[in-house]
């Protein structure tokens, strides 16, 4: 029979060298040797500051990953998980959400910050837009407990009524982005909150400042049938894939010089699941016409609109 001289308490004690050093670091190189610790773990420690009033830690790490932009991402966006995020100040109100503006910023590297425009959402007894069935015809929802608690206009279903605009608008911007339309690219949904591109200008005193509303410009004939042609095209990739915008209008279009860029897209329908898609997509024509026919270009709302069902199917 073998004998195991782990359970003797008579056995010797093994003989151990006169240099073995019995703690827990003893695998680690001496003073001489520390070129060959390997570089994966060599790295910096650096400690951050609680954040101030009117700040928090960004939330790009606390959301799911399909709640942040679509990939490839731009350079620009600010995914460390030490940055900080900034309120700036309110930017515009609207007739279901406020827009701020927000700073996110990692401390240690304050030059790779950006400024990003903030939608946020108001549940239903705060909101003004009134119109909210005519554009949610056709859409379904997941869960028949929520969409119960909206008929019922409950406290729970205004707060899921608010989110379910911010979600609509959210799969807008992201399909809307990755077929290459001219709209911000969107950084992140959190709940009624979405972190979007901040379109932006420098003026003439060299300061970034919001860009105009196209119906604030003033641009030169040759302008103005570029805009017209960048619109056109990107209503007809609209039809294209299937939706109408439908609220469009020289408002909620952005004129970031040369380049227009289109906003708000909560209502965004469906041209042929909505009974009303049709009508939608006519009302948005001649939105655009009636602002392009006042400053002297020479269009026609009921010749788009027949351009672009030809598109469409």
């Amino acid at each position: 029979m073998s004998h195991d001289s782990r359970n003797d308490p008579h056995a010797a004690e093994p003989t151990l060298p006169d240099d073995f050093i019995p703690d827990a670091y003893r695998h680690l190189p001496t003073a001489e040797g520390v070129s060959t610790v390997e570089e994966r773990f060599d790295f910096d420690f650096r400690s951050y500051n609680d954040p101030q009033d009117g700040q928090r830690w960004s939330t790009w790490l606390s959301v799911e990953p399909l709640c942040r932009g679509p990939e490839p991402r731009p350079d620009w966006v600010v995914t460390s998980q030490g940055a900080v995020d900034t309120e700036l100040g309110i930017l515009k109100t609207g007739k279901e959400a406020d827009v701020h503006l927000v700073e996110r910023a990692d401390p240690h590297d304050p030059d790779g910050g950006v400024v990003m425009a903030a939608k946020r959402y108001r549940s239903s007894e705060h909101r003004t837009f009134h119109r909210a069935a005519s554009y949610t015809e056709g859409r379904s929802m997941q869960r028949s407990r929520d969409e119960r608690a909206i008929k019922r206009k409950s406290t729970f279903g205004r707060r899921i009524a608010a989110g379910e605009w911010a979600v609509s608008e959210w799969a807008a911007l992201v399909r809307f982005w990755q077929l290459g339309l001219p709209v911000p690219y969107p950084v992140q949904i959190d709940e009624v909150e979405i972190l979007m591109e901040w379109i932006s200008v420098v003026d003439e005193d060299g300061l970034q400042q919001t860009a105009p509303r196209l119906a604030q410009t003033r641009p030169s004939p040759e302008r103005l049938q570029s805009y017209f042609d960048q619109l056109s095209g990107a209503l007809a990739m609209m039809v294209q894939n299937g939706v109408v915008h439908g609220d469009l209008s020289a408002y909620n279009i952005l004129a970031q010089g040369d380049r227009l860029v289109i906003i708000d897209l909560p209502q965004m329908v469906d041209l042929v699941g909505n009974v009303n898609g049709m009508d939608f997509l006519q009302r948005d024509c001649a939105n655009v016409c009636d602002w392009f026919r006042a400053r002297g270009l020479q269009v026609d709302e009921h010749a788009l609109f027949a351009e672009l069902i030809a598109q469409a199917f």
